[in-house]
């Protein structure tokens, strides 16, 4: 069967050479007689792996000296918990921006550790836009801001970086970290699950300036502590080395596709094109505010809610799979990360064309 072109949140498509290569190396990664998910962690062989995909990943984000880079499992979701236990402190507060589903989990979680301000809502608008920098009501002395850029369910991303006025600012961007050129250092952490952008499903990163960890919550279990991976290399345990390895092998691939600036342009050429076509049309509808809509994903529904499930069987007919909206707000979503090939997108406009010709 032909490769189809797979519009999954996550985990999602990888790029065709990275797992061509995988597939010439499954059974012997460079003459040492072993697939690379054989190799022990400890071992010369993994070794040179995980220290060049940490190189390649420092040099494609361009991440200053002074922050460490942590390859870990537990996905985002153990951030959420994680992040508090790290840089909250005994007795502080922290602010977290409420921008969707994602937001509101790491709310949750974070509670359970401290005081948690959520200095600006868009709830009551149905997470349908991202607050402006003049809404956000942040709290002296908080230890962190936290925020979600990109909203994977609903499609809301973040037009511009807040600023925090020195407090560490703290983003989950497991939909967007790879996607365009970011400034580091404008951030006191960023994490993301892999699963987009990044590599398989399994690996966690996570980028956190040195000065932030080593101060954990009384009780933080020691897996629990960044400092402790930071100091071990992330290898305290046995790290997820195989997604870790195939991660490395896509951030050789966006090396080779000229970085994350040639990337960004691509993903603002999937984007728009997307966008233009639901907005030249009374059968299509994205509910987002435009100055706010992802890059990565992209949800819109029919005029027709009755024709949702014939849109999406037909579509898979054509190899455009995994379209259907998040059960929490329905509809359709294309998730468009950076292995959809423009090639991908081209070919479910041309069908959301047809269907509107013969359904509208």
């Amino acid at each position: 069967m032909a490769r189809v072109y797979n519009f999954s949140a996550g985990p999602a498509m990888l790029p065709e050479p990275v797992l061509a290569q995988a597939r010439d190396e499954m059974l012997d990664w460079q003459g040492s007689g072993m697939c690379v998910a054989e190799m022990s962690h400890r071992g010369k062989e993994f070794m040179s792996i995980a220290a060049q995909a940490e190189a390649d990943l420092r040099e494609l984000l361009q991440i200053p000296a002074n922050y460490k880079v942590l390859f870990l499992q537990g996905g985002a979701s153990s951030q959420f918990a994680m992040i508090p236990m790290n840089l909250l402190r005994e007795g502080g507060s922290a602010d977290y921006i409420n921008t969707g589903s994602w937001s509101k989990k790491a709310i949750a979680e974070a509670r359970r550790y401290g005081t948690v301000n959520v200095v600006a809502s868009t709830e009551a608008d149905k997470f349908t836009r991202a607050p402006a920098q003049d809404e956000l009501k942040l709290t002296a002395g908080a230890a962190y801001v936290h925020y979600t850029p990109n909203e994977t369910i609903e499609g809301v991303e973040f037009p511009y970086v807040p600023e925090t006025n020195g407090v560490p600012l703290v983003a989950d961007m497991s939909s967007t970290l790879l996607s365009r050129p970011i400034d580091v250092s404008r951030f006191g952490l960023i994490y993301a699950g892999a699963q987009k952008n990044i590599g398989p499903a399994g690996l966690t990163i996570v980028i956190v300036r040195e000065d932030l960890i080593g101060q954990t919550l009384p009780g933080t279990p020691t897996m629990f502590d960044y400092k402790i991976h930071a100091d071990n290399e992330s290898m305290y345990n046995t790290p997820p080395t195989y997604a870790w390895y195939q991660a490395g092998l896509v951030f050789k691939w966006l090396k080779d596709m000229g970085g994350l600036e040639a990337m960004a342009a691509v993903n603002a050429r999937k984007a728009k094109k997307l966008y233009d076509t639901i907005d030249a049309s009374s059968f299509y509808q994205n509910p987002v505010d435009p100055p706010a809509r992802s890059w990565m994903n992209v949800p819109f529904t029919l005029a027709n809610a009755e024709l949702d499930d014939t849109f999406i069987k037909e579509a898979k007919a054509q190899g455009l799979t995994t379209l259907k909206g998040h059960r929490s707000v329905g509809g359709m979503r294309a998730s468009i990360y950076n292995a959809m090939p423009e090639a991908g997108v081209d070919a479910l406009v041309a069908f959301m064309q047809d269907f509107e010709r013969r359904q509208g």
